[in-house]
């Protein structure tokens, strides 16, 4: 596992070998045959440079002949193909032979760097209470690296707390579209949580005024702001039903869709609600 530097990836392993091991460490896809002149010159390459590395990478082989498959899978037109996987998700590839001095280029690319231990650092700080030695360290790796998704993220959650609800609106609207999809369902949680109000305050509201269709909707965004995700999607129901294509039943619908992204957007309970949300739209 966590320890090899050089492994055959085959079909069967792929999952638990590359896709697992890459939300730990970046991963080098090596796409070879036998037959293949350029890979032998390669090969051989790769492996010495993730000897050398220690582990920081994996580099895993895969013959194209034995595992057409993942060949598809990654289009590969010609070999030998390297792509480098980080988080599940390919971030580089090559094609071709490449010298030395081009290969180490590459992969310095895609190995971590200072900003990542500035990050493991940061997070720890975060969970020790430091808050604020926590934020100076997230802001010095934006620094470098500005649209860095977690960076962004992890500020948005700081000044939240603070009741900074504008500043950390800007930071999550700096993250890039990747780093959004992986990061969906804490910015959902995070927004949810934003534009709650206190759940005592929206409940007297609607016990005053049961009709106020506006103070069930800050009952709606208190109770998801509380992650009691189930009543807050009965409320908004509640809401739309009065009025679904007005701005108040507007809002009730993007709240809902904020939770199904909190909640998982194929999970049962989003899959449920999209129904029901989905019948008081048309109707």
């Amino acid at each position: 596992m966590s320890d090899r530097t050089i492994i055959d990836a085959t079909d069967a392993s792929f999952q638990a070998d590359v896709i697992e091991e890459s939300f730990r460490r970046p991963v080098v896809i090596d796409f070879w045959a036998a037959w293949c002149a350029p890979c032998r010159a390669l090969g051989p390459l790769l492996e010495r440079l993730a000897e050398e590395a220690g582990g920081a990478f994996l580099l895993a082989k895969v013959n194209v002949d034995e595992n057409p498959a993942l060949a598809r899978a990654f289009h590969v037109r010609g070999i030998p193909a390297v792509h480098a996987v980080r988080n599940g998700k390919v971030v580089d590839a090559f094609t071709g032979a490449l010298p030395e001095f081009h290969v180490r280029k590459w992969l310095e690319g895609i190995l971590p760097g200072p900003e990542d231990a500035l990050l493991a650092q940061a997070a720890e700080l975060q969970a020790q209470g430091k808050v604020e030695e926590a934020e100076a360290l997230y802001e010095k790796v934006l620094e470098t690296r500005p649209r860095d998704g977690d960076a962004h993220f992890q500020l948005a959650r700081i000044l939240a707390a603070r009741g900074e609800i504008d500043a950390a609106e800007r930071h999550l609207g700096l993250i890039l579209p990747d780093d959004a999809e992986r990061l969906e369902k804490e910015i959902a949680t995070l927004r949810l949580k934003m534009a709650g109000d206190s759940l005592e305050e929206a409940e007297r509201a609607v016990a005053k005024d049961p009709e106020d269709r506006e103070a069930r909707l800050r009952l709606g965004k208190a109770l998801a702001a509380a992650e009691q995700y189930e009543r807050a999607l009965d409320v908004f129901l509640e809401v739309l039903r009065g009025g679904p294509r007005d701005e108040i039943g507007e809002a009730a619908r993007a709240a809902m869709v904020e939770i199904f992204g909190a909640v998982g957007t194929r999970s049962e309970l989003a899959d449920r609600y999209r129904s029901l949300m989905a019948a008081e739209l048309y109707r």
